[in-house]
Parts: structure tokens; sequence; C-alpha cells
């Protein structure tokens, strides 16, 4: 890959008009800076609106479309790649852009049809403030990308497919000649996990800081896009709705700010980060859809009693219109989520990523909702359930087994991958580890699972539990104990209908298939192991690492 490639700024000598009237509440047109920062405003070349934020950063904006055409930081030209500019989705088209300025405010409006998108500069800043409002479905608007030119910056990251020259799967899944695999889907970090993504080298960082998501889908443990690299050059996403492994509808409205920030290597600050910024200078600026700190409320809650304390436990807000999560304190359980719009909402408080707990909660501008400690019964979470043999934990997540921290980052057929077959003997110490955290009606259907019973347990009747995460085409367990005894084909719970196990997503609606075994299906001599046989069923899916299969959260045997 081409080093960076810098290139001079052309920008035309210009005088604007009179400065704004003090106090005024809304943006103008073309008025002149309150400079606080040397060379901070803008221009007109006709066909793109020059933007200088009187730091290091100038920026254009094409007057026909919307696009970001150059992103110059010290000089350099870091937009652009296989003559792309960076847009929302793939470029919107044909668009109303306007610009207007308030003191050390400057904001450039983009309509097309219902969808609105903003820019925003600060004097003396090297960030573009960004926020889109889609309104409906008329425009099919999920992202905005940053695309970076080729060599800017480097990295074999597992969302990168520089030197993965293979195509694997679909279009989007890249073969290395070393066998690993890579992806733009492989971003390893579910939402709650990042603030900020990007790149630095050479003392430049290039960064997305992404919004709080309130109008996006999938809640805090939802997996998207975050970056790519290729022979081409670089993406950065901001992702407004994705509809891989996706488990909830589109939410429509105003998303922002998310900013793109440059730095000088380092990370940007802390204090661009979700529930962090805070944007009383955008109050006045008329975007639509915006609202502001004031028209916002919180939900407190003084603790969460009933929780295991070796996990994490997660509070969510959702809505047909907003979705808002923050972290329980591992103390107490204390959690408070502030900047959710006025509504009634689900709070859900999850152990790992499993529900435990759901109730109802009204939101009001201005206002905290308190709520007393919240008391998870003991009959929520099926951990509590007294077991003869359980393999994983109830956690909502597929952990520990075998093979699972590698599927967030890597396809099922990378060379890194343990094999996906093996069976389990209880009471080894191993269980978990060995069990594969998939199984596939093509790969691995048909797992087998060794233990023993006492003579009491084998003279009743027990149920047998197994917990799952998401599905591909509709795959689920069907069991067979001792070859004598085989469940009936179960109903495919709702699960997301695009791929999800092979690209990194083991994130859909956690579901637990229970069986009632008879007694008659136990052996009754102690001295001999039953075999549990763990298939896939399903009309669906096609072949290999696309059959039908389904992600493991635990198996166990009730007492």
């Amino acid at each position: 890959m081409s080093g960076s490639v810098n290139r001079p700024v052309r920008r035309r000598t210009f005088v604007l008009g009179s400065a704004a009237a003090a106090g005024s509440a809304a943006l103008a047109g073309p008025l002149a800076p309150t400079a606080s920062a040397a060379g901070f405003g803008w221009s007109d070349d006709g066909s793109h609106y020059v933007v200088d934020t009187g730091a290091n950063l100038v920026f254009k904006v094409a007057k026909s479309n919307g696009d970001l055409t150059s992103l110059v930081y010290r000089g350099t030209e870091y937009q652009g790649y296989g003559g792309k500019n960076s847009h929302v989705e793939s470029g919107l088209g044909s668009s109303t852009v306007t610009l207007a300025q308030s003191g050390s405010t400057i904001l450039i409006s983009v309509t097309y049809g219902t969808l609105k998108h903003y820019y925003a500069a600060r004097s003396g800043e090297n960030n573009v403030y960004m926020w889109t409002n889609k309104a409906d479905t008329s425009v099919s608007a999920t992202r905005y990308i940053v695309r970076v030119r080729a060599g800017a910056f480097l990295n074999d990251e597992p969302d990168s497919y520089t030197y993965a020259p293979t195509t694997l799967e679909a279009s989007d899944v890249f073969l290395k000649s070393d066998g690993q695999t890579r992806s733009k889907h492989y971003s390893k970090l579910r939402v709650i996990d990042y603030d900020h993504v990007g790149w630095s080298a050479g003392g430049v960082g290039l960064w997305i800081v992404r919004s709080n998501h309130e109008k996006a889908s999938g809640g805090p443990f939802y997996r998207s896009l975050l970056r790519h690299q290729s022979a081409d050059g670089g993406g950065l996403y901001e992702i407004l709705y994705y509809g891989e492994n996706q488990t909830e509808a589109q939410r429509f409205g105003l998303q922002g700010p998310y900013v793109i920030a440059f730095t000088d290597g380092g990370a940007p600050s802390s204090a661009l980060f979700p529930g962090t910024l805070t944007t009383p200078w955008a109050d006045s600026l008329g975007i639509s859809g915006y609202v502001g700190a004031s028209g916002r409320g919180k939900v407190a809650g003084v603790g969460i009693t009933g929780r295991d304390t070796a996990y994490p436990y997660t509070v969510g807000l959702a809505n047909a219109a907003a979705q808002y999560w923050g972290s329980a304190r591992s103390s107490d359980g204390y959690f408070s989520i502030g900047g959710v719009l006025p509504g009634v909402y689900t709070l859900t408080v999850h152990k790992g990523e499993l529900a435990v707990y759901s109730m109802s909660v009204t939101v009001s501008a201005g206002a905290t909702t308190t709520l007393n400690t919240l008391a998870v019964p003991s009959s929520n979470d099926p951990a509590n359930a007294g077991a003869i043999w359980r393999i994983g934990d109830w956690n909502g997540t597929p952990s520990g087994f075998k093979n699972a921290a590698l599927m967030t980052y890597a396809h099922p057929s990378d060379v890194r991958a343990a094999p996906w077959t093996g069976n389990v003997v209880i009471g080894g110490g191993s269980e978990t580890s060995a069990f594969p955290a998939y199984i596939w009606k093509d790969v691995n259907s048909g797992l087998l699972v060794y233990f023993k019973l006492t003579a009491a347990q084998a003279a009743a009747a027990h149920t047998l539990r197994i917990g799952v995460t998401t599905a591909y085409a509709n795959g689920r367990p069907q069991v067979v104990v001792n070859d004598t005894w085989t469940s009936a084909i179960p109903s495919p719970p709702t699960q997301p209908s695009t791929r999800s196990l092979t690209v990194g997503s083991y994130r859909g609606n956690n579901h637990t298939f229970t069986y009632s075994v008879p007694a008659s299906a136990w052996l009754t001599d102690t001295g001999q192991y039953n075999v549990l046989k763990i298939n896939v069923v399903s009309g669906s899916g096609t072949t290999s690492y696309l059959s039908a299969g389904t992600s493991v959260d635990a198996i166990d045997l009730l007492a």
C-alpha cells in the first residue's frame, strides 16, 4: 500500500458579512465568526463548502449531494479511496445542501427526501460533528462511512482484509494464505465495549467517536461493522442501523452527534464519548429531531438484589423509539441512565447477556425516575436450579465453550479454530472447554455427552435444558438418550433470519429448550455411562458452516 499523500489546500480569499447579534438563538446565513481560533471560517468554491476549523483541519462538503470530499489534517489529505467520498450509506445523490454560521459554530445541512444529515464545525477543534435523521424507510440509510485513502494507516486486525485476497464466503469474508480469516464483520466488540474506533500512525490519529445509539437497534450487546482496511484504503463506520443478526425492528429519528476526530496520535478526548458528550452549543442550531438536555430524563436504581456477583450486570431501557443502557455497580447493583427521551420503557436487567428481570418505567423530561431496590427472583436465573450436571454458564453467551472467544473475530473454518467435533465426558473437569460453542447440521451434529447416574437418579424422570443464544436457518437441537428415547423436534424460536455464526455474532434471542426425559430412558446400571446425543435439525440452510446451526449458552440435567 502506498503512503499518505500530501496535497496543498487551496482556499479562496473571502469576506464574511456582519457578525451575529449577541444572544442569537438560531443559525443565520453567512455570518462572520466570533473568532476563537485563527483562520476559522468557510468559503464557497462553487461546488463545495470549504470549512476551516481554525485548528489543523480543513474539510469540504459537496453542494450537490452532501458528500464529504476532502479531509485535510496538518496539510495531508486523508479522505478517499477507490474514487469514493465519505457519505451517508453509499451516497445520497442530488440533495439540498446549505450552510449557516453563528459565532463559533458552522453547520452544513443536507436534505435528501425525508432524510436530513448535518455536519458541524467548532472553532479551534479538529472534529467534524455529525447527525443523521432517518425519518422512514424511503431512504436506505444505515451508516456513515469515512473513506480513508490507502497507505495512511496499515493494520492486519481481524476486521481488516488487506492481506486476505481469497474470498471465502459471500463477498465479505476473506481467507489469508496462512489460513486465517478476515472480514469487516469481525469487530470483536459489542456496542457496549467501545466509544470510538480508528487508527493511529505517524503521529496522527483518525477516529470515529460513536453516538449513544439511542435510535439504533439491537441493544448494548449488539455487534456491528466498525471499520475495515483493504488494498484500496480504509473505512470507519458509524452504523445507524445494521440488519445482520438483528434482533429488533429499525428505529427512526435523529442519531448523533457522532464525531470524526483527528488527534496527534492518541485516542480522542474522552469528553467526546457517549454519555459524557454534552452539546449545549447545538441546542439552538435547528437540527431536525434534536432534543437537548432539558428535554430528557434519567432513571436511577438504588440497587439490585439476587445478583450473582461473579458476573457483570447491565440495565437496559428500550421501546419502539429509543434504547439506552448502563452498568450496574458491582458492590450493590446501583445504576444510573441519563439523557433518556421521555416515554414508557421496558427496563431489563441482564446477568452477563442473559435477561433475568424486567419491568416498565416511565421517563419524564427534566426529571429523575428513582427506583427502589430491584429484586431478581431466584427462579429467574436458570443457574439457581439444582442440576445433576451442567456444561457452561447461564450468562447468555457461549463464553467458555470451545472456539467461543475466536468466533467474534474469525470464520469457523479459520486455521486457529480447534476441531468442531469432540464428545464430552461429565466429571472430567474440562466439559465446557471441550464442548463446541456452535453446532451445525452439516458440520458437527450428533455430539455426544457421557454421564453416569446414581440408582436414585436413574429411577426418576428429569428435565434436560439446552440454552441457545442465536440460531441460523432455524437450527435447533433434538436430543436422543441412549439410542432408545428421542425427543420431539422443538419449534424454532424467533431468531434473526440473516447470517450470524459465520460473521462474528452469537447475539440473537436467548432461548431455553426443555426436554422431559422419562425414567425409562436411563440406564439402571450405575456403572455404565448414559449417552446424550445432540442433533441439529432444520429444513433450511445450505451446507457446511452455512447449514442450520445454533450457538450454545448452557446445557444441564436438572436434579
